[in-house]
């Protein structure tokens, strides 16, 4: 990949944890794992070695980053999170030949979706076992389930995607109670990276009026840039590859907005 260095060393060899963040959405439909494929794509670019968390039971993340069989799956590692199951369930991605590795997803990790928090923390146990990485995704299923609130209670922050659309708008005050519920539960550690708007188009008044409706309601928590609606960043997806190495301007736009985004990542602190 042009442009890309691999870093031989860990977060640890600095002196700094490993950066574990969620991104997800309490509305199906808004480009959540679009999100999560475009920070890794700029991840990658980058250099920092990444670690992808399918949690979603759809499996499209694992389906897009076009990895290789797997002794396992996410939900062995929840069913009973040791050394053995987190490499058994890790696989490469074929976006490059090193550098991104995917925890893959299961249909069958849907049996971890109760909201008890019964085993909300064995997604931050399974994580403390997987050496080597600079930035772990997690991709939340679209829900209010245990599988979000596992995924959450991993991480050091959370992005919500949303679109500037009525019910997207009205999903995403329901993922900041949520996000804030589980600050004063089983994630004390946990704060909100912030808000990514996702799909927008120019000229579209509605749009407009729901962009400022967030801002009013979420100030600085709404991350700049938003993400353009663009077809090179659905057909990138489809083709199994990073959009920071699909042709045209529309994909080279949309891969500058993931580089700013993840900027804005890696400058959280850890806990």
């Amino acid at each position: 990949m042009s442009g890309a260095r691999f870093v031989s060393g860990t977060s640890s060899d600095y002196g700094v944890r490993v950066l574990v963040v969620g991104v997800c959405s309490l509305k199906g439909g808004v480009g959540k794992t679009s999100v999560t494929l475009g920070l890794a794509s700029a991840a990658l670019e980058r250099g920092l070695r990444t670690l992808v968390v399918d949690l979603d039971p759809q499996g499209d993340s694992t389906m897009a980053l076009g990895t290789t069989a797997s002794r396992g799956d996410v939900s062995m590692v929840l069913d009973a999170p040791s050394p053995q199951a987190v490499e058994a369930a890790t696989a490469p991605s074929s976006w490059a030949d090193h550098g991104l590795d995917v925890l893959v997803g299961s249909e069958r990790s849907v049996l971890h979706d109760r909201i008890d928090d019964s085993d909300a923390d064995r997604l931050r146990q399974a994580l403390s076992w997987a050496d080597g990485y600079d930035l772990v995704l997690i991709d939340c299923p679209p829900s209010l389930g245990g599988l979000t609130r596992t995924g959450l209670t991993a991480c050091d922050r959370a992005v919500v995607v949303t679109e500037p659309g009525l019910f997207a708008v009205m999903a995403v005050g329901r993922a900041m109670r949520t996000i804030d519920e589980l600050r004063r539960g089983p994630a004390p550690s946990l704060q909100p990276l912030g808000i990514v708007v996702n799909r927008v188009r120019a000229r579209s008044v509605e749009q407009a009026y729901r962009l400022q409706e967030l801002q009013t309601l979420y100030g600085p928590l709404v991350l700049t840039p938003s993400i353009p609606e663009r077809a090179a960043l659905q057909q990138a997806q489809g083709a199994a590859q990073p959009v920071h190495v699909w042709p045209g301007a529309a994909a080279a736009e949309l891969a500058d907005v993931f580089d700013q985004l993840l900027d804005r990542a890696m400058r959280a602190p850890r806990r």
